[in-house]
């Protein structure tokens, strides 16, 4: 096989309007993408693929003649690994959705037959999310599933470190723009702890394409298509999050909600796809069930007392008063209440709307 092969598949596959679809129709036409890159493009009407369509595919091609070539040797720099669709190392999931990418920049590592489940959620997170997003990513990761999410702010940063947390946990983020480009910039720590640890970074778009909004909706259907179901931890009712949702639905996958507070806008999108028949789930352990593993029970810790500020300061995630009590000395049970309180003011906790204390702070 010509070694640039691939990058004629890449550059035919971004001529605008020739889709994955349609990109792998004139393959199949010519018999192989550097035929269709270098035909009249006459040869290549087809049902489907007018002469207005051709003809902005042969105007691009007359724009960036040498754009195969220029492309390997930017991936070749970057380290960054083209694959097509019709590669064995193509993800076997993604290749059963409607309008599977034409191709696949990564860095990192995607197992072609990987069990993966991903976890998507709002932006604007509360507490509670975070907590579940990073207690569900570790618990995921532990059990051996690859988490997979879209690198934003948010739940799906909670989602990524959680997976991180775990021993060998490995995560997938699938960007809206290159694989080089960092975005959000405060996460460039995080993406390269996702390639080191095994993970990787994933998208359809080309080296040095930049964050566009049309670029998201697109990208959602590559998170929900690399995975076997779908978590929503914490979404808003009109969310990009339900898009994800719904795209795992339409490709028979499984959709998973986790409740949150009535009072809570940020759990309204979470209500309303278990109205709509998602399952609930309370725990991790409702997700393993259903991949049929279960996550292996850590060594057992014996038992220390801690004062309520030690409580707090020392989980990540909030602790109602009932919780901080379970761990106290039967002495200091009388003054759990004065004793947050006091923290409170003092700005070293914070309390949510679930009556639950966490520390102040964040990373």
């Amino acid at each position: 096989m010509d070694n640039l092969e691939p990058f004629y598949v890449a550059a035919v596959a971004r001529c605008p309007g020739l889709n994955g679809s349609r990109t792998q129709k004139l393959i199949e036409k010519m018999g192989a993408a550097r035929a269709v890159w270098e035909a009249d493009w006459r040869e290549l009407l087809s049902p489907g693929i007018g002469e207005n369509m051709l003809g902005k595919f042969a105007a691009f091609r007359r724009e960036a003649p040498s754009y195969p070539q220029r492309l390997q040797e930017q991936c070749s720099r970057l380290g960054i690994r083209l694959i097509t669709i019709g590669d064995q190392a193509y993800p076997l999931a993604l290749k059963e959705i409607y309008e599977a990418p034409a191709v696949l920049y990564i860095r990192g590592t995607v197992a072609s037959e990987a069990p993966r489940i991903a976890m998507v959620g709002a932006r604007k997170f509360s507490s509670y999310g975070e907590a579940v997003a990073r207690e569900f990513g570790e618990k995921f990761a532990a059990a051996g599933l690859t988490v997979v999410s879209g690198g934003a702010r948010g739940i799906d940063t909670c989602s990524h470190k959680g997976a991180l947390k775990a021993s060998g946990g490995r995560t997938v983020a699938v960007f809206g723009c290159g694989v080089d480009v960092v975005y959000p910039a405060e996460n460039r720590r995080l993406f390269e702890c996702i390639v080191e640890q095994g993970g990787a970074l994933v998208s359809e778009y080309a080296p040095g394409t930049q964050p566009l909004p049309a670029f998201f909706p697109a990208r959602n259907r590559i998170i929900a298509g690399l995975s076997q179901g779908t978590v929503v931890v914490e979404a808003a009712q009109r969310s990009g999050s339900l898009i994800t949702a719904e795209l795992s639905l339409s490709e028979g996958r499984e959709v998973y909600a986790v409740p949150g507070s009535i009072f809570s806008k940020m759990s309204e999108g979470c209500h309303k796809l278990l109205k709509e028949g998602a399952k609930l789930v309370c725990s991790a352990e409702d997700v393993l069930e259903d991949f049929g593993l279960c996550q292996l029970p850590g060594p057992k810790q014996k038992e220390i007392k801690l004062t309520p500020e030690q409580q707090v300061l020392s989980f990540e995630h909030p602790l109602t008063i009932d919780e901080i009590i379970q761990s106290l000395p039967e002495s200091e049970v009388s003054t759990v209440s004065f004793a947050l309180l006091q923290m409170e003011m003092e700005g070293i906790v914070l309390e949510n709307e679930l009556h639950a204390y966490r520390r102040a702070e964040r990373e």
